[in-house]
């Protein structure tokens, strides 16, 4: 600095920081020699907070509000200082200002696709990314491990570091959740919070908070969403028969429309042909004479049971057999039983399918009159 600074540095006796900009962390307040008069006025605004360092080492941390720099409220600087009661003369220390807002809009996403294991599609290649926001929590901490002697430090110094630590926790996350692709998407609130609770401790050792973290896009390469489409087309056609007979009817017609001459009369005459044979296959009948898609499905096969009786496992047996079983006495409603779709072995009693067999015996025996009185049973 020139003599004019040093002169101007002499009479300022206000020592504050408004920031005009939207990316400053920190930024040191300048004054020549690092001279602050005794008694100077201190404004700390709100999302601010000012660190003394005093040779390099971090002294008082002071919150919003206005002070008159005196002994009384720079305790550990009068300390390091010596200063004695009376002390009245200039003093020398550093004064950075922490940017203490949320920074919002902060980018992050996958450089290369990550190889995961899918449990439908099998292995895949995903790409993602998404934005987060982060805060000063530490300010002592964050000059300490990141800014040190940095007069002006930027959250493009840092932002670098912080993506790269997000997509690696990404992907661990990510891979152990075992989402489906195609649920991934039903999930991306579930994730950020996710990973802002699994990342939040490693931004505090940088004295920092991770506020939010939002997942905006997971997506697969491109040769792979193609063939995705494909599938999807080929369920929203649904009758693959009805729409190859649409699709000859709409081509018959654009022919006749379109016809020129011979070519249009032959190419008519073809798909007129094509027609007829398609038509054919699709309505070739049974004995009955009936059109295919006028046959009934088939028959639904009974479901079985595997019966628990006397200690050992016997079946399947048909459900019809079952309850008869059941009307005999030999199954109770405590018997164990299981079929196709159960998870475990269960109380006959207890499966909706035999339910009403119980019901049936239990009405059957209430219909049985007593014995006639004065006669043997």
């Amino acid at each position: 600095m020139g003599l004019w600074d040093k002169l101007f540095g002499e009479f300022v006796d206000v020592i504050e920081w408004t920031d005009d900009s939207s990316n400053t962390m920190v930024y040191r307040f300048e004054r020549y020699g690092n001279e602050i008069k005794y008694g100077a006025k201190l404004t700390v605004r709100e999302s601010q907070i000012a660190v003394f360092v005093n040779e390099g080492q971090v002294a008082d941390v002071l919150g919003p509000g206005i002070y008159q720099l005196e002994t009384n409220n720079l305790p550990l600087l009068t300390t390091l200082q010596h200063w004695d009661h009376g002390f009245k003369s200039p003093f020398k220390a550093e004064v950075y200002f922490c940017n203490t807002r949320r920074f919002t809009d902060l980018k992050w996403g996958t450089k290369n696709p990550l190889m995961l294991r899918d449990i439908e599609f099998g292995a895949v290649r995903l790409r993602a990314f998404g934005t987060y926001s982060c805060r000063v929590s530490d300010p002592t901490r964050f000059i300490r491990e990141i800014t040190g002697t940095d007069g002006v430090f930027t959250i493009e110094e840092i932002s670098d570091q912080l993506r790269n630590l997000i997509t690696s926790r990404f992907a661990t996350v990510l891979a152990g959740a075992e989402i489906p692709i195609l649920d991934l998407a039903a999930n991306y609130d579930q994730l950020g919070d996710y990973l802002t609770t699994r990342i939040a401790p490693e931004f505090g050792e940088y004295g920092l908070e991770l506020t939010k973290m939002l997942v905006e896009n997971i997506s697969l390469p491109p040769e792979v969403e193609q063939a995705l489409d494909k599938r999807t087309s080929m369920g929203m056609i649904g009758n693959l028969d009805r729409y190859l007979k649409y699709q000859t009817a709409e081509a018959m017609e654009d022919a006749a429309n379109n016809s020129a001459g011979g070519a249009g009369e032959g190419l008519g005459m073809g798909l007129g042909f094509a027609m007829a044979n398609r038509l054919g296959e699709a309505s070739a009948s049974d004995s009955s004479g009936a059109p295919r898609d006028t046959l009934p499905p088939p028959l639904p096969t009974l479901r079985s049971f595997h019966v628990e009786l006397d200690g050992e496992a016997v079946g399947p047996l048909p459900i019809d057999e079952v309850r008869e079983k059941i009307a005999d006495g030999d199954i109770k409603p405590t018997t164990l039983v299981w079929s196709s779709g159960m998870h475990d072995w269960q109380a006959a009693g207890t499966v909706v399918a035999l339910s009403g067999a119980f019901e049936s015996r239990k009405s059957a025996g209430a219909a049985v009159p007593p014995p006639l009185p004065g006669k043997p049973d």
